[in-house]
């Protein structure tokens, strides 16, 4: 693949020495690359050969990634970016394109990120406690969510059930989730509706992995539509 060729740069949160972990977008399997900045330009910055955690193996050109990195005030950001391709050097570089500013995503530490979005999901209780429907999300994180319902709908605070979903993220990848929650509480919304607020008892790791991919994904579309801040 043909190097870029980037202008000056200008300060950016990233900086020389900073270190990056490098997932891959378009993949089924949750890889993780490390790697460290060593130079920089507008537009880009060159990283040593990022090495998969795990297998030791290295990303090629093309790959589409999605970026962490941490500040000097330790806050944490994500952006998607692209390995442009191989520079030699007095070390063996691999250059990576850096989007504006703007399109990088925060990342609360302390508790999941909750994002407004519209989800098919389908309601099931623990037991027979009812019989199970379909209803749409009204937001959702990596620890619940809360839920549309018609106001009557006969299910109470603190009953337990399951809640069934199926979240496809960019690569295209399908997952389908079954997720036993808690009722933590019921509101009303407006005059025809309510809000059942649910939390995940106990998901496995895989799930919230799943989940948190899935909110950052749309997060980023959602920026780059100017729609999320």
């Amino acid at each position: 693949m043909a190097i870029i060729e980037c202008e000056d740069v200008e300060i950016t949160m990233i900086n020389i020495g900073d270190i990056l972990i490098l997932e891959q977008i378009y993949s089924s399997q949750n890889e993780k690359f490390k790697c460290m900045v060593v130079e920089m330009e507008a537009g880009c910055v060159y990283i040593d050969f990022p090495i998969n955690l795990a297998t030791g193996k290295n990303l090629v050109d093309g790959t589409q990634v999605n970026v962490t990195f941490s500040n000097k005030e330790q806050a944490v950001y994500v952006f998607e970016s692209e390995v442009l391709g191989k520079v030699k050097g007095q070390i063996p570089m691999m250059q990576l394109l850096l989007p504006d500013v703007e399109t990088f995503v925060k990342i609360q530490r302390r508790h999941y990120v909750r994002l407004d979005v519209t989800i098919d999901t389908a309601i099931h209780p623990e037991h027979s406690e009812f019989t199970p429907f379909r209803a749409l999300t009204e937001d959702i994180s990596a620890g619940g969510a809360s839920i549309r319902l018609i106001k009557g709908a006969n299910i109470k605070s603190d009953s337990q059930l399951y809640l069934w979903m199926a979240l496809t993220l960019k690569s295209g990848q399908i997952n389908y989730l079954r997720l036993k929650s808690r009722v933590i509480r019921v509101t009303e919304k407006d005059q025809c509706n309510m809000l059942l607020h649910i939390q995940f008892i106990e998901p496995t790791k895989n799930d919230v992995q799943t989940l948190m991919k899935f909110i950052f994904e749309k997060q980023v579309d959602l920026k780059k539509k100017g729609l999320y801040v």
